[in-house]
C-alpha cells in the first residue's frame, strides 16, 4: 500500500493534481511499511533496516516541509524530494525482497550482487530521479489544494 499510494502522490505531484489528503495516506502507509520491518526478529542490522531508518527520516522531512513549513520557498522542493526518496527506498527494498522469492529472478541473481539485480536497481533509480525532477518542477501546492 505504501508503494502504491506513494506512486499516486508522486505522479500527482508531477501533474500538480494530488489532493492534500492523499499525502496523509502516503505518510501513514509509508510509515507503517518502514516501521513494521523492525518488529520482525533479527540478529544483526541488515541493509533493509538502514533503508527503513532513512525512509522514516525522509518522511519526517516531508511531513515537516508540508505541515510546519507550509511548503514555503525551498520547502516545496524539500517536500517533493524527501517524499520521493522515501518511496524509492521502499521500492528498493521491495525489489530486493522479490529477487530471492521469485524463482526466475533468483536464478538471475541468487546473491543480489549479479548484474541483473544491479541493473534493475539502477534503472529504477534513474526512473525515480527523473520523476522527482519533474515533480519538483511541476508541483504547485496552490493547484494541488484546489482539487
Amino acid at each position: 500500500m505504501g508503494i502504491l499510494s506513494g506512486l499516486v502522490v508522486l505522479f500527482g505531484d508531477v501533474l500538480s493534481e494530488a489532493p492534500e489528503w492523499l499525502d496523509l495516506v502516503l505518510y501513514g502507509d509509508d510509515a507503517l511499511t518502514s516501521v513494521t520491518g523492525f518488529f520482525f526478529p533479527f540478529h544483526r542490522i541488515l541493509r533493509s533496516h538502514i533503508l527503513g531508518v532513512l525512509s522514516v527520516i525522509a518522511l519526517v522531512i516531508a511531513v515537516y516541509a508540508r505541515y510546519s513549513r507550509r511548503l514555503d520557498g525551498a520547502w516545496r522542493s524539500a517536500y517533493v524530494m524527501s517524499a520521493a526518496i522515501a518511496l524509492h527506498l521502499n521500492v528498493f527494498v521491495w525489489i530486493a525482497q522479490l529477487f530471492p522469492k521469485v524463482p526466475s529472478l533468483k536464478a538471475l541473481a541468487p546473491t543480489q550482487s549479479e548484474p541483473p539485480f544491479q541493473v534493475t536497481q539502477l534503472i529504477v533509480m534513474v526512473i525515480f530521479i527523473t520523476l522527482s525532477v519533474f515533480a519538483v518542477e511541476g508541483f504547485r501546492p496552490d493547484l494541488a489544494r484546489a482539487t
